[in-house]
């Protein structure tokens, strides 16, 4: 299996934010993990890439148990994230934010400068590779957070709500990115609150509420699943 959770718990306080959760994805797919908010979504994502450690359970990446790594560690194992939060490094120019990335792995100044301005060109911002990145719009640094994670040439790529506040055609554009991403090699496990997008996008949805897996299956199935319309769609999602 190309990744695993296996009965993953986390707690904070008094409070189980992940209690009990099973996941696997497969090499090479593209899973979209879905539910209300405070579900417990990014705080699987932190467990993944190092951020937080389980209280229990275990991380396993290609065979390799990731209890106990720092995320720089994960890093180097090939898994990259996104924040929902884009915070670029905004006084220093694009090309710069992403070639921090791309000393993951590169040392060399000039090759990791290469490497970083072929990431640019693959997410649509080489043109805007000399601009502050305190000066980009939403959807440049939506992009910039992408370009940043690939720098460090992930096997596996979490991406945390890449369109949110995107509009239709940004939204567009971003899908179709991450259908190339895909297509690169990368397998993708996606958090996302844009259901037609994510519906469109998912060979395979995973829904947390309350900190529990309650649901998995295609889109398809976890849009009819009553448990999943209760907890989050709603009705009126199968209405639309």
């Amino acid at each position: 299996m190309f990744l695993e959770l296996r009965k993953v718990t986390k707690n904070f306080g008094g409070l189980a934010a992940v209690r009990q959760v099973d996941l696997e994805i497969c090499e090479g797919e593209m899973v979209g993990l879905i539910g209300p908010n405070g579900a417990g979504k990014t705080t699987i994502f932190n467990l993944i890439s190092g951020m937080y450690r389980p209280d229990s359970g275990e991380v396993v990446f290609r065979g390799t148990n990731l209890l106990g790594r720092k995320a720089h560690q994960v890093c180097r194992e090939g898994i990259g994230r996104t924040f929902q939060l884009a915070k670029p490094f905004g006084k220093l120019n694009v090309v710069e934010n992403v070639m921090i990335g791309s000393f993951c792995r590169i040392k060399d100044a000039d090759q990791a400068r290469e490497h970083a301005l072929r990431i640019l060109e693959t997410v649509g911002l080489h043109h805007r590779r000399e601009a502050l990145a305190g000066s980009l719009v939403a959807a440049e640094r939506k992009r910039l957070e992408l370009a940043k994670a690939l720098a460090t040439q992930p096997k596996l790529l979490l991406l945390d709500e890449v369109m949110a506040g995107l509009n239709p055609a940004e939204i567009a554009q971003v899908l179709t990115l991450i259908r190339r991403i895909n297509q690169m090699g990368i397998t993708l496990l996606i958090i996302e609150h844009v259901m037609g997008a994510i519906m469109k996008l998912s060979q395979r949805v995973v829904v947390v509420h309350h900190g529990e897996k309650i649901a998995e299956g295609t889109p398809g199935e976890v849009a009819s699943d009553q448990r999943v319309i209760e907890a989050y769609l709603g009705e009126e999602y199968l209405l639309a």
